[in-house]
């Protein structure tokens, strides 16, 4: 008799599902996507109507070969790929390869989460293949592929180093590098303002004390400078309802004006009170930034462990259960059916008044999007707490899981109520401020608190607690007066979690990108991560400059905002595949053709024909535009042989004589070095970013063999002799065995990561999440 059978995209996400299915079903993994578009030419058919060229992909040969024939002897195929547009994506591909080889009927099945009673639903209730979905994951895809396709080889012809496989636009990415260049930009141009601050602590009669703050001299509130250099008229007008401590002379004028003053009374006390509303249960963006913040995870890491969360982790006598909602969402919603063991819950362990009267609900403020058919990210049951979960997950996946539960939790409790105080106290012409806060109900902070971007340090003014029973006209004593030197700042670089703020925000990418455009401008060596914050390199500053010179109206914030909502629109049945290509493509081409005009073309030295750049099996390299009638052909490093070659910097300074930093070449591979070599012979490897697995405290660098092989070592040779051949990919093995993944290449498979110690293979999975 024959079975039904089951398609999802993960080997790990078959294995839960099988679990809840009888015998009655076979469930089968792809192991992500199975068709793409070509790696070697554009694969779209632009004059019609911008078909794309999808082929199998290298490697899914045998998988493909055993769906099929797995299809035919089935009564039915349920494709139970992920619940958004990339997984309506393959369901159409596995819908395509199998049809006309087989009789079965074709049903789409969704789990938002994968428990028994979820996938026992979806099965009772199996729907059509979203069409529009698919449509709007193709024109996206077109347009990324259009773009990084067009672009990129303008950038192989004009950067330093041509040769180098890693360069590209893209539709996203290339916005991201551009906010995080301009935010450097204006780093780099700011001028910081000198102010001074004067303090005093103040003591009671009980001999309590508080420090307070100068804010006002004869009713003029003390403000900073708006900028640093001010015109005489400018001044006028600042003056006359402000007072500027800006340099130390004028700032000593006043303390010493102060401290002869003999009586100091506190002119008004006013309390306030307020609450503090819990945030909203997880989505993607929000759960990548805390996660960031919390647990120093990037976002590619945290999406990672949240997928084997989803996917089913075994516990043990409860076997394989998924632990969390779908991870990839934009909606704050959460089901019903879980409140009332929410509300249960939180009574049980926090009591009553922790509990509101009502079920919260999160409006989203970012409008109607696709991915708002979801839930919020959430555990999927309360009976699976983290001191259960505990003894079956691995350090990291119980961190996020922990931080996923408290602030689902917190979601559903009381508001915490907070009470600010602010004393005033006067001596004459100068008041002082001082202010404090006091939490009288902790309400849902008892469970969960945001963690603040801020690295800076408390400001020495603020008090933690303000002196209780504190009256106007109350005297108090001056204990002490000083003053301090500030200066403005510029604005802070992004760090990874505000840059995805930032991103979603402008409405640029998609719960399914945030963490590829994170790792992709990284991977590219165009962004490096200094104390938690994103820095331009100057391949990145190079690159940003060429593409924002090239396309100001197509690579930026408001043209791919634009995009992503005529995509949304594809999706939602609001507008045509046709009319959302056609809109982006006439601007597009018309930028690419004033472009291409400027660009120093190369020509055939046979035929006299152009030399255009084509991707090949190894790599890029010009090619004839006359071919099959010319066949000439040259390395595309023949662009530069001309050229004189500048250093590329690396934005860092040399901590031996303080000159830039720069890429260097030597008989061991690629390093850093002095730009001032051989006055100064200050080097350090270029690390991998991965730690070393033999000493755990070395780091895993690219170094070369005598014979000019590359193999990976420890920076602490000779003291630690790890040695690997294969290049280390920060990311764990799925069976826990290793801290790391091998990167290897075969024929058969492609590109693929495997696990030095237990030999598990994982194909990286291939799709618009990673931007052309």
């Amino acid at each position: 008799m024959s079975k039904n059978l089951v398609l999802v995209e993960s080997p790990s996400k078959a294995k839960t599902i099988n679990k809840y299915l009888g015998k009655d079903f076979l469930v089968e993994a792809t192991v992500g996507h199975i068709r793409n578009l070509p790696k070697t030419k554009l694969g779209v058919e632009i004059e019609n109507d911008f078909k794309p060229q999808l082929v199998n992909i290298r490697g899914k040969g045998d998988v493909i070969k055993k769906i099929k024939s797995l299809a035919s002897k089935s009564k039915t195929v349920f494709i139970a790929t992920d619940p958004d547009r990339e997984g309506e994506a393959i369901a159409q591909d596995i819908a395509d390869v199998i049809e006309g080889i087989t009789e079965a009927k074709i049903k789409r099945v969704l789990f938002n989460e994968i428990t028994k009673n979820a996938v026992q639903k979806a099965m009772k209730s199996p729907l059509e293949i979203d069409s529009k979905l698919v449509t709007s994951q193709r024109a996206r895809r077109v347009m990324d592929r259009i773009i990084g396709y067009q672009i990129s080889p303008l950038l192989w012809k004009s950067v330093i180093d041509p040769s180098n496989n890693n360069l590209s636009a893209g539709r996203v990415q290339s916005v991201a590098l551009r906010l995080i260049c301009e935010r450097e930009e204006e780093i780099e141009k700011f001028i910081p303002t000198e102010y001074w601050a004067i303090w005093a602590e103040f003591k009671t009669e009980k001999n309590e004390t508080f420090r307070a703050k100068l804010a006002e001299i004869d009713g003029k509130t003390i403000r900073v400078l708006p900028k640093p250099v001010m015109t005489d008229e400018d001044w006028k007008v600042f003056l006359e309802n402000n007072v500027a401590l800006n340099n130390e002379s004028s700032s000593q004028e006043i303390l010493d004006r102060i401290s002869k003053k003999d009586e100091f009374v506190i002119s008004d006390v006013v309390k306030k009170e307020g609450r503090r509303n819990p945030p909203p249960p997880f989505i993607t963006s929000s759960l990548q930034s805390e996660a960031s913040k919390n647990l120093r995870l990037k976002p590619s890491h945290t999406m990672a462990i949240a997928q084997s969360l989803y996917e089913g982790v075994d516990l043990g006598k409860e076997g394989l259960v998924g632990l969390i909602t779908y991870m990839r969402t934009d909606s704050t919603r959460v089901s019903q059916e879980i409140m009332p063991d929410l509300r249960n819950y939180i009574q049980d362990v926090y009591g009553n008044k922790y509990l509101p009267e009502e079920i919260r609900t999160f409006d989203k403020k970012n409008g109607s999007n696709v991915q708002d058919a979801h839930e919020a990210i959430r555990p999927t049951s309360m009976k699976y707490t983290p001191e259960f979960v505990k003894p079956f997950l691995d350090p990291k996946q119980l961190k996020l899981y922990e931080l996923i539960w408290k602030r689902f939790v917190a979601s559903q409790m009381n508001s915490a109520i907070v009470e600010t105080t602010t004393i005033e106290v006067k001596a004459e012409e100068f008041l002082f401020k001082a202010s404090g806060t006091a939490i009288k109900f902790d309400g849902f902070l008892q469970v969960y608190e945001e963690q603040s971007e801020d690295f800076s340090s408390k400001d020495e003014g603020e008090n933690d607690l303000i002196p209780l029973g504190l009256q106007k006209d109350q005297k108090v004593d001056l204990q002490d007066l000083h003053k301090t030197q500030h200066f403005t700042k510029p604005p802070a670089r992004f760090s990874e979690s505000t840059l995805i703020k930032e991103l979603e925000s402008k409405g640029i990418g998609r719960p399914s990108t945030y963490a590829s455009i994170v790792g992709t401008i990284q991977d590219r060596n165009y962004v490096l991560v200094e104390e938690k914050r994103l820095r331009p390199t100057e391949l990145g500053k190079k690159i940003n400059t060429i593409l924002v010179k090239s396309f100001p109206e197509i690579l930026n914030v408001n043209f791919t905002a634009k995009m992503e909502d005529e995509l949304d629109l594809i999706a939602q049945g609001e507008s045509q595949y046709l009319k959302v290509l056609n809109d982006f493509y006439g601007p597009f081409t018309e930028a690419l053709s004033k472009v291409e005009e400027n660009v120093e073309k190369v020509y055939c030295d046979l035929c006299g024909s152009e030399m255009v750049i084509k991707m090949g099996r190894f790599g890029k390299f010009l090619a004839c535009s006359n071919y099959p009638e010319c066949k000439n052909i040259k390395s595309l490093k023949d662009l530069q042989q001309d050229k004189p070659q500048e250093p590329e910097y690396t934005g860092d300074t040399c901590e031996k004589c303080g000159g830039r930093l720069v890429y260097r070449m030597g008989r061991f591979g690629k390093f850093i070095g002095c730009e001032k070599y051989p006055d100064c012979d200050y080097i350090k490897p270029i690390t991998t970013g991965v730690k070393c697995p033999k000493c755990k405290t070395g780091d895993v660098i690219e170094r070369q063999s005598r014979k000019g092989k590359t193999f990976f070592g420890c920076s602490r040779y000779p003291d630690c002799d790890f040695v690997a051949w294969y290049r280390p990919i920060s990311m764990a093995c799925p069976n826990k065995d290793s801290d790391y993944l091998e990167k290897r290449y075969s024929a058969k498979k492609g590109e693929y990561f495997k696990c030095p110690v237990c030999g598990e293979e994982v194909i990286p999975e291939v799709s618009a999440k990673e931007e052309e």
